[in-house]
């Protein structure tokens, strides 16, 4: 079974509204221990994300940098860079480095526009839509743009959690049995934490970068050890017949 994010994701989300001020912010971060909230309008409408980075980014450019780190919250102290004038990350830009440093509220402190995930998209993808982002969270809206959950890095990390047996099963199941129509003996499988073996013989040799793409799609798969052999070789040009 693939996951997707609605089967991961946390869905009671400690969320923050534009009018909030930093440290009503900065309150929720310590209280919760966590690093970042969505913001949302009057309809729970995603309408950006704010984080310990764009708080610390603010008292960094008020203060200069100096001694800020030794009087600021547990959860905000973070060895971070300190940037020395605005910056852009992955396409967004924070409101207060757009405006300058006398930004006080969620809704001049927070990065936009959010970037968000459906609950019905794959873990991998939103894993990657993660990673091209470079951001730590994901907020998960509905059809209607409504914001339903939020899928941290942890969250999605669980994909990795899933018993051997279980991916064994799929791949035996799913790649071998459904999607290339192999009896249950053509393959053996094994799975050694997340680590597949494939050993075997199928019928032709273009099969098995398929079997071996299929397997790797597997959630929970972290390696895939391909011993499969082949009784026809269909990826050489076919040689022409011989004139009589």
């Amino acid at each position: 079974m693939t996951l997707i994010v609605g089967q991961v994701m946390t869905s009671e989300v400690v969320e923050a509204h534009r009018e909030m001020s930093f440290k009503d912010v900065a309150r929720l971060l310590d209280r919760y221990r966590i690093s970042g909230l969505p913001v949302v309008d009057d309809d729970d409408k995603v309408v950006g994300v704010i984080s310990e980075t764009d708080l610390l980014r603010l008292q960094a450019n008020r203060s200069g940098g100096g001694r800020l780190r030794h009087r600021l919250l547990p959860s905000l102290r973070r060895a971070l860079p300190w940037p020395r004038r605005p910056e852009r990350t992955a396409g967004r830009v924070t409101t207060a480095a757009a405006g300058g440093v006398r930004a006080t509220t969620v809704e001049q402190l927070m990065s936009t526009p959010a970037i968000t995930v459906h609950p019905e998209q794959r873990v991998a993808d939103a894993a990657r839509v993660m990673e091209r982002h470079r951001v730590e969270r994901l907020p998960v809206v509905d059809e209607e743009d409504r914001l339903i959950g939020i899928a941290t890095r942890r969250d999605l990390l669980r994909v990795f959690l899933r018993a051997d047996e279980e991916i064994r099963r799929e791949v035996a199941d799913d790649v071998f049995g459904r999607a290339l129509s192999l009896p249950p003996q053509a393959v053996t499988v094994s799975v050694g934490d997340g680590v597949v073996t494939l050993e075997g013989r199928l019928e032709r040799r273009g099969d098995i970068p398929e079997a071996i793409r299929l397997t790797w799609r597997v959630d929970g798969v972290v390696g895939v050890m391909n011993s499969l052999t082949f009784r026809v070789d269909d990826t050489r040009p076919a040689e022409p017949a011989s004139a009589l």
